[in-house]
């Protein structure tokens, strides 16, 4: 295992090619950074590699450049296939290669991932691609199609392999590493190293060279980390006294819904800020213009999902605000991630609630860092800066040469004309056009005392403590009880319930569902509600809203390599719901049978017709009144009754029998006699 030592003094100790050189400094690069220094080197050696380095640490570059150094230009052929978790990730992989191509003609590389139109894909598929880079749903959907051919793939990257495994894509990655040739390089990055991502390396990789970067934190030290207790005003008036107290360049703030992306949106904008939302519901076409936007200046603050941030790289993103709080310490970690990159310095901020303090704990004690409470921008501080921000305007317009190109000469003129009119004072004039220009609101905040910030607290009292038989008992009870509660749980509102055809003997897990429906339906995981797991199949709530587009986009995915199939509970030849909850009782097709009995329910006779195969003829003997013998029989109760008839029971021949077969029995309305001769 290698660690983090020295770092080489330029990109040319590393053996990459002249031409490349010329390009990364064009870019800008000076040094590599420390993935970079170690790993270069040895992927162009052709070894495997087991690199774990956190994100913005430039580990797309650390394998672009050595495989692009490594590329046969003379074949179109796919030679590199980069595996990402998520839409965002892969396009900007993509884009990389693309920078760092340059200098390379005729170079190809496409981005496949789901939510995108098959057709074009298929279209640039079949024109050829040395770099494929793609989501696994998508890559999978593709392989089995025929429409991608790794036949002669020689590199294959496993980028932030963690978060494939937390998405529940680590199945199709194994499923891909088993398809592709055996003698192909293989890259595997990882921000942490669960015990999956390394028996897949162990099983997988060729005697990998292990690199691991060493932090003393999982956020980077460039990164300045605040709370601020929620509490004694409105979240929305507190955002908007940071926003004008911090000096900001770029900002995302983090929200837990899409439909808190938009309001959000909207209340920012009508405070006069450039702000867009960022979610799932978003089209591709449209969330890529958003991330352009960004990054150009267009716009200063993008309001988002955790699934919709993913892979955003932009430069000029000084601050994170995490206006809900994250619910797990990944996540957060993610978040900030987006800003302090690559060295760059940068804040982030995260909005905590009183009930909400554990989270907060939670997170310090996985990142390894204190975060310092923040105190609130005093209203003395804000008027301050609006006062300032006033008079700077007015400096704005007046060292434009406003005045020597003779643009106020029209306002100017206005105002004396006013001024002779009414003789009002110049300077009450310039007051009354000031407050104009703010619209009908006040300029400066009401003097009240700033809200009291105070630091949380943990007043947890200590946990008792169990032994571990004790709680393995109570883990396996407590699987086993939910298993059982599983199909009481009632579809909250707003939500609609599917089937799927996957279950626990196909070995699928929730993680598996989850990320299948967030990557492939574009739907932030926080939207997927209920997941209640059987035997042979599995039931999954989605928002009713959108019921539709999800089918739509789920049609053709497959989970733990079996197709969906996903389909409305209740509909088509499945029944109804009740039938689902009960499938463990009896099998659908079972109960759709009893359920049309009724409509056989005047043959009762027809019930018993099995054991008594010749009382059909009886049933029929209705006819003949004048055998009263014959019509008390109607119950066939009482057998004892038509003992004397032995022959009848004993089916023996008798000459009675013959002759009242022959002659003595009348026929039946339908022309056929009572009884055949046996």
């Amino acid at each position: 295992m290698t660690t983090e030592t020295t770092t080489p003094v330029a990109f040319r100790d590393l053996g990459l090619p002249d031409a490349m050189l010329s390009v990364l400094a064009d870019i800008g690069y000076e040094t590599p950074s420390p993935i970079q220094a170690q790993t270069i080197p040895l992927l162009l050696e052709g070894r495997d590699v087991l690199g774990q380095a956190q994100t913005g640490t430039g580990k797309t570059a650390a394998f672009a450049l050595p495989i692009l150094a490594r590329l046969d230009m003379a074949s179109r052929a796919t030679q590199v296939l980069v595996l990402a978790p998520t839409r965002e990730l892969a396009i900007q992989v993509a884009e990389a290669f693309q920078t760092y191509a340059a200098f390379i003609p005729r170079f190809q590389v496409l981005p496949i991932y789901g939510g995108a139109s098959y057709s074009t894909q298929l279209r640039q598929l079949k024109q050829g691609a040395q770099v494929v880079v793609g989501t696994p749903g998508r890559v999978m959907d593709h392989m089995r199609r025929g429409t991608l051919d790794l036949s002669q793939l020689q590199c294959l990257v496993l980028d932030e392999a963690d978060e494939m495994l937390r998405m529940g894509f680590i199945d199709d990655v194994e499923w891909i590493l088993e398809q592709t040739p055996d003698e192909r390089q293989i890259a595997l990055f990882s921000a942490t190293m669960p015990r999956e991502i390394r028996r897949i390396a162990q099983q997988h990789l060729n005697e990998p060279s292990e690199i691991t970067i060493a932090l003393k934190t999982t956020t980077a030290s460039t990164i300045r980390q605040r709370y601020w207790p929620v509490s004694g005003m409105h979240k929305l008036d507190a955002l908007t006294r940071m926003l004008e107290a911090e000096d900001f360049d770029g900002m995302i703030i983090f929200v837990r819904t899409k439909t808190a992306t938009v309001e959000l949106a909207d209340k920012l904008r009508a405070r006069g800020y450039n702000t867009a939302a960022l979610n799932g519901d978003i089209v591709q076409s449209q969330r890529e213009h958003v991330i352009a936007q960004i990054k150009n200046g267009a716009i200063d603050i993008v309001v988002a999902t955790d699934v919709a941030a993913r892979g955003i790289d932009v430069e000029r993103v000084s601050h994170v605000i995490n206006y809900d709080i994250p619910t797990d310490t990944e996540a957060y970690v993610h978040r900030i991630g987006r800003t302090g990159r690559a060295g760059r310095s940068g804040d982030a901020i995260l909005f905590v609630a009183p009930r909400e303090k554990r989270l907060l704990f939670a997170i310090e004690k996985a990142t390894r860092q204190a975060i310092e409470l923040m105190e609130l921008p005093s209203t003395k501080l804000i008027n301050d800066k609006r006062i300032a921000k006033f008079k700077q305007g007015i400096s704005d317009i007046l060292e434009n040469n406003a005045v020597e190109n003779g643009d106020l000469d029209l306002y100017r003129e206005l105002i004396a004309q006013y001024q002779h009119e009414t003789g009002v004072e110049l300077d009450i004039v310039a007051a009354a056009l000031a407050a104009i220009a703010q619209g009908g609101t006040s300029l400066l905040l009401n003097e009240k005392e700033s809200p009291r910030t105070q630091a949380l607290t943990d007043e947890r009292p200590p946990r008792k403590h169990r032994e571990r038989d004790d709680y393995d008992d109570n883990k396996r009870e407590r699987i086993k009880r939910m298993r059982s509660e599983k199909p009481s749980r009632e579809v909250e509102d707003g939500m609609q319930r599917f089937r799927i055809e996957v279950g626990y003997d196909h070995n699928v897990k929730p993680g598996n569902i989850v990320g299948a429906i967030a990557n492939e339906a574009d739907l932030d995981s926080k939207h997927i509600g209920h997941i209640a797991i059987h035997d042979d199949y599995s039931t999954v709530d989605l928002p009713a809203e959108i019921a539709g587009e999800l089918m739509k986009a789920l049609k053709n995915v497959r989970v733990a390599g079996r197709p969906m199939n996903i389909a409305p509970l209740g509909a088509g030849a499945s029944g109804g719901k009740k039938s689902f909850r009960d499938r463990d009782a009896a099998p659908a097709r079972d109960k759709k049978s009893f359920g049309e009995k009724q409509a056989f329910s005047e043959k009762k006779s027809f019930s018993d017709s099995k054991p008594f195969s010749d009382k059909k003829s009886f049933g029929d003997k209705k006819p003949f009144s004048d055998k009263k013998s014959f019509g008390d029989k109607k119950p066939f109760g009482d057998k004892k009754a038509f003992s004397e008839k032995k022959s009848f029971s004993d089916k023996k021949p008798a000459a009675d029998k013959k002759s009242f077969t022959r002659s003595a029995a009348p026929k039946k309305p339908d022309g056929t006699k009572p009884f055949r001769k046996k």
